[in-house]
């Protein structure tokens, strides 16, 4: 759902192209005008003036996509769903005690009311075949072949939840049964479950083949493929937008670093270290930044350094990209002693967290130098 804003900003855009309709040949708009033409809204060819194309430059359209394009939104699938039936929602089949002891006596029954069914379904009178079938299966309850025969004549009555459960039962006594397989394949394929329907009817058309499974995949394999080839399409969709979104965030969060690191530097101004800590933070944002960063340990008692200090402040005007660092080695010994300053003052020039170059002394000519050369990749 679109929030407010966007709401709002979608209004604006068609307000606009109510006052400018030429604004839908804006060349970045083609997928809004074939989107309104596969609605089949008509889109009005405008020949443009001089000053249409002046005024289309002047009106820009104020609304743009937001990263909520990132969902991909499926299609449907153009499927053949002639032969689908409204799913049969009645109470399940009576199924039999699977765990009562069956006696020769059941078994001679249970084929004798098999028999009626045949002889019943074979004149069309399918609700007395399945309700002698049903008491075959009751007299016999592990039989597999009795399943599969009462979904078969489910089918016939366009029954086809009830043939997927008989047929379950068929194949959990005989995982091997190509009826049971055949029958809850064609069933699935009733009610538009086309992969697993394709799936049953392979089993079956490889345990035992007849014409009927051969007729019944060639409806069911184009849908199941298609259905195949559009998740595959989509996955495939939803995975480059994975990837697009994974690299914005990427690209987000190093430029949050990069504005973070460089808020940090203070451009064109010389920054006073006090602690390793200090040090490391500026010295690990000038890497983010990649900058050069110059350290001048200086000290109060130092006369060179008095002379040095005021061209070194002057010098980061100038080079506003250049981090530009004081240390007073009394005040921060430990940051002098880590970099074993013996004497002052001393211009270290790091690149990358590196040492690259030093000038020692007050060299303001070596000084300037080593900055213009160093400072040139910045």
């Amino acid at each position: 759902m679109m929030d407010a804003n966007q709401v709002a900003e979608l209004r604006r855009f068609i307000e606009q192209l109510k006052l400018n309709p030429s604004l839908l040949h804006d060349p970045s708009l083609t997928f809004f005008k074939d989107y309104l033409r596969s609605l089949g809204a008509q889109v009005p060819k405008i020949v443009k003036t001089e000053r249409d194309y002046e005024d289309t430059a002047e009106t820009k359209p104020s609304f743009s996509p937001s990263y909520d394009d990132d969902e991909v939104t499926e299609s449907d699938v153009d499927l053949d769903d002639s032969d689908v039936v409204e799913p049969d929602n009645e109470p399940p089949q009576p199924m039999g005690d699977s765990t009562a002891e069956v006696t020769d006596e059941d078994r001679d029954a249970a084929q004798l009311e098999k028999s009626k069914a045949m002889e019943a379904i074979s004149q069309g009178k399918f609700d007395e075949g399945i309700d002698h079938l049903t008491k075959a299966i009751m007299l016999n309850p592990s039989s597999a072949i009795l399943y599969a025969t009462r979904a078969t004549v489910f089918l016939a009555v366009k029954k086809p939840n009830a043939a997927v459960r008989d047929a379950d039962m068929a194949l959990q006594f005989n995982p091997d049964s190509a009826k049971g397989y055949k029958a809850r394949g064609m069933a699935r394929a009733m009610l538009g479950q086309w992969e697993e329907a394709a799936a049953d009817l392979h089993v079956a058309s490889k345990l035992d083949y007849d014409e009927e499974i051969g007729s019944a995949l060639k409806k069911v394999e184009p849908n199941a493929k298609r259905i195949e080839e559009h998740r595959r399409k989509y996955q495939r969709l939803r995975k480059e937008k994975e990837l697009q979104r994974a690299e914005r965030e990427r690209r987000e969060q190093q430029e949050a670093q990069e504005r973070e690191a460089l808020s940090a530097l203070k451009d064109g101004h010389v920054i006073s270290i006090h602690s390793t800590s200090e040090l490391e933070a500026k010295t690990k944002a000038a890497k983010k930044a990649s900058r050069l960063l110059i350290m001048y340990f200086t000290a109060t008692w130092c006369g060179p350094c008095r002379y040095m200090s005021p061209v070194y402040t002057n010098l980061a005007t100038q080079h506003p990209k250049v981090v530009f660092l004081k240390v007073d080695i009394d005040e921060a010994n430990d940051v002098a002693a880590a970099w074993s300053i013996s004497s002052v003052p001393t211009f270290c020039f790091i690149r990358d967290g590196k040492q690259v170059d030093k000038v020692v002394g007050a060299d303001k000519g070596s000084l300037e130098k080593k900055i213009a050369q160093h400072s040139s990749s910045n």
